[in-house]
């Protein structure tokens, strides 16, 4: 459980990319929309802003551009109650973006990035030099971060290393995004050696079969148990979600869908369960449960995070089951 004998300042330090996501108005082809509206994008800043949502103290770890686009994200971060005291503007780099076909009849939507060079990818330890991680209590990380630049990688092992010295929590979410990598054995080893920095590690399972090469749910977790973590909560799509700790194990079935709208957000969604639940002191079948039906809630909805809910709508979910 979460440490209780320190005084803490903040509950969550999350860090990474933030970026603007300028979703199609209408269905069609990226090239044939000439209509889009913003809004805010990325894994790491999806779960800071569930977990902010729900009541927990964030604060962000970034870089953005001196630019509209920065300016944009961080007064939207800010407006749903996040720290943004850690959030460097960047007069040499632009912030980047991402631009995303509507999706039709719940397929994943097509998105194009335009993010190399960007404002984060130039992120370094010398960001967290001001952070005070001795008066947070839990640290969440992804493996977004560390594919988009060599010094963002660095940031990534310091923040995590420096965590654990601290006596925070770590949390871990693979995230794998293979284009961003220079080879696939660069973001197994890398991503494997930061997952032995966590204590929760929290990989799909088509993730795991590819980062640890064992083929079972049971096995996956074992792999990671072996490197250190005191659990591992693997998820599986529309069929739940699984956990492995030193002494048990179990699977919490998914949570029913009337209609998948958009796919994109739901792991993000489940890990602010998760790691909402960690905080709350929950055991690991009702954190599996919260993060089924938070990433359930938020396939519903077009937006990467307006499917999140506050603590008011969490309670009614996990009162009655129902996800919407």
């Amino acid at each position: 459980m979460p440490r209780s004998d320190t005084r803490t300042d903040y509950d969550v330090l999350t860090f990474g990319e933030a970026m603007a996501l300028f979703i199609a108005d209408d269905q069609g082809p990226l090239d044939q929309v000439t209509r889009f509206h913003r809004r805010t994008a990325g894994a790491d800043t999806n779960v800071a802003i569930g977990l902010s949502r729900l009541g927990f103290d964030v604060r962000w770890l970034s870089r953005v551009g001196a630019d509209h686009n920065g300016t944009f994200l961080q007064r939207a971060l800010e407006a749903e109650g996040l720290d943004c005291r850690h959030v460097r503007h960047d007069a040499a780099n632009a912030t980047g973006m991402i631009f995303k076909e509507r999706a039709i009849n719940g397929a994943d939507p097509h998105v194009e990035y335009v993010r190399r060079g960007s404002a984060a990818s130039h992120l370094s330890v010398a960001d967290a030099s001001d952070v005070e991680l001795e008066t947070a209590r839990h640290l969440h990380a992804t493996g977004i971060p560390p594919a988009i630049s060599d010094s963002a990688r660095e940031l990534s092992f310091h923040l995590l290393r420096q965590a654990r010295r601290a006596g925070l929590s770590v949390s871990f979410d693979p995230n794998l995004r293979p284009s961003l990598w220079p080879s696939e054995a660069v973001m197994i080893e890398t991503l494997n050696a930061l997952a032995a920095e966590a204590d929760i590690v929290m990989p799909g399972l088509g993730e795991g079969r590819m980062l640890t090469g064992r083929e079972t749910a049971y096995d996956i977790a074992g792999d990671y148990l072996d490197r250190g973590a005191r659990a591992v909560v693997i998820k599986l799509g529309p069929e739940g979600s699984y956990f492995r700790t030193a002494d048990s194990e179990g699977t919490v079935g998914g949570s029913p869908v009337a209609q998948v709208v958009d796919t994109v957000g739901a792991g993000d969604g489940f890990a602010v369960g998760i790691v909402s639940a960690y905080l709350d002191g929950l055991d690991w079948h009702a954190a599996l449960h919260r993060g089924n039906l938070i990433g359930a809630r938020q396939v519903q909805v077009i937006g990467d995070m307006e499917g999140l809910p506050n603590r008011e709508q969490l309670v009614a979910m996990e009162r009655s089951g129902d996800a919407r």
